[in-house]
C-alpha cells in the first residue's frame, strides 16, 4: 500500500509539473506572413518544404504560425505550382525563441524579395503602440500625419519601417504625404487605436495604377513577453513553484493514506 501511495504521488507531481518542462524544452518563434507585392499573382508558401499558405492574394494576412528557433527556408510558388518544384523566391528566415516576426513578400514580381519585421508584443498598461511600414513599390518617401495637423512619421522611404511610437488610445484622422508637402496621396480617417494594442500600418499598392495606394492594418493584443529560457532556481520559476505546492501534494496524500487506514481499523 505505502509503495502504492508513493507512486501516485510520483504520477501526481509529474502531471503537474512535466508538462511545463517539456513545453519549455520546445523553444518556439512566432511568425506570420503577408503577400504585400502588388503585381504578383495568387502564391503558395512553404517553410522547410511544408506548404503553410495556399492561394494567398494581395493584401492577404496569414495568422501567427509557431515556429522552432533557428533557420527556416521559406519558399513562395505561383498558386498551384509548388509540385513543380520551382519557386518564385526562396529566402532564409531566421527566427529566436520567444520573438514575434513578420514576413512580407515586397517589390514587383519582377523584383519580388521578403523583408521581415520584428513584431513588439507588449506595451504599457492601458497605452498603444503603432508603428508604419511603406511597401508601395513606385510611392515617393512619405510622411503620415494627423489630418491638418502635426506629422507623426516623417520621410519614410520604400521599404522603411519606423519605431513604435507609445501614445494615449485615440480615435485619429490620419493621412499619408509625399514627404516634406502637404500632398496627400491617402486619407486615414477615423484610425482607432485602442488600449493595450499594437498597430502595424503598413502602405501598400502603387501610387500609380492598380491596384491602387491602400493600407494594412495589423493590430495584435498587447501580451507579455514569452520566456525564452527555463526558469531560474531561486527566481520564483519551476523550482519555486514546486517547493510551494509539493509539500502540498505530499500532506494531501497523507492524509488521504491516514483516512484509508483509519477505514481499513473500523472496518476489521
Amino acid at each position: 500500500m505505502k509503495k502504492l501511495i508513493l507512486v501516485s504521488i510520483f504520477t501526481l507531481v509529474f502531471s503537474l509539473f512535466g508538462g511545463a518542462v517539456m513545453a519549455d524544452n520546445h523553444e518556439q518563434a512566432k511568425v506570420r506572413i503577408i503577400h504585400a507585392s502588388p503585381d504578383a499573382p495568387a502564391v503558395d508558401i512553404t517553410v522547410n518544404g511544408d506548404t503553410v499558405v495556399e492561394n494567398a492574394g494581395f493584401k492577404a494576412v496569414t495568422d501567427y504560425l509557431m515556429v522552432p528557433a533557428g533557420d527556416h527556408e521559406v519558399s513562395i510558388f505561383a498558386a498551384g505550382t509548388v509540385a513543380d518544384g520551382n519557386p518564385v523566391l526562396t529566402a532564409t528566415l531566421t527566427v529566436e525563441a520567444g520573438k514575434a516576426y513578420t514576413a512580407l513578400a515586397v517589390n514587383k514580381l519582377e523584383s519580388l524579395e521578403v523583408a521581415v519585421l520584428n513584431d513588439d508584443m507588449t506595451t504599457t498598461t492601458d497605452k498603444t503602440k503603432v508603428r508604419v511600414g511603406h511597401f508601395s513599390p513606385d510611392a515617393p518617401n512619405v510622411d503620415v500625419a494627423v489630418t491638418g495637423g502635426d506629422v507623426l512619421f516623417s520621410d519614410a522611404p520604400f521599404k522603411a519601417v519606423t519605431e513604435y511610437a507609445e501614445i494615449d488610445p485615440a480615435t485619429l484622422d490620419l493621412e499619408v504625404r509625399v514627404a516634406g508637402t502637404e500632398d496627400v496621396v491617402l486619407s486615414l480617417p477615423g484610425t482607432e487605436l485602442k488600449a493595450n494594442t499594437i498597430y502595424t500600418v503598413l502602405a501598400v499598392g502603387l501610387a500609380a495604377g492598380e491596384p491602387a495606394l491602400d493600407v494594412i492594418v495589423l493590430a495584435d493584443p498587447a501580451t507579455s513577453a514569452m520566456p525564452t529560457e527555463m526558469p531560474k532556481t531561486g527566481n520564483g520559476g519551476l523550482t519555486g513553484l514546486i517547493t510551494t505546492i509539493l509539500p502540498i501534494v505530499l500532506l494531501a496524500a497523507g492524509l488521504s493514506y491516514f483516512l484509508f487506514r483509519r477505514k481499513s481499523m473500523f472496518q476489521s
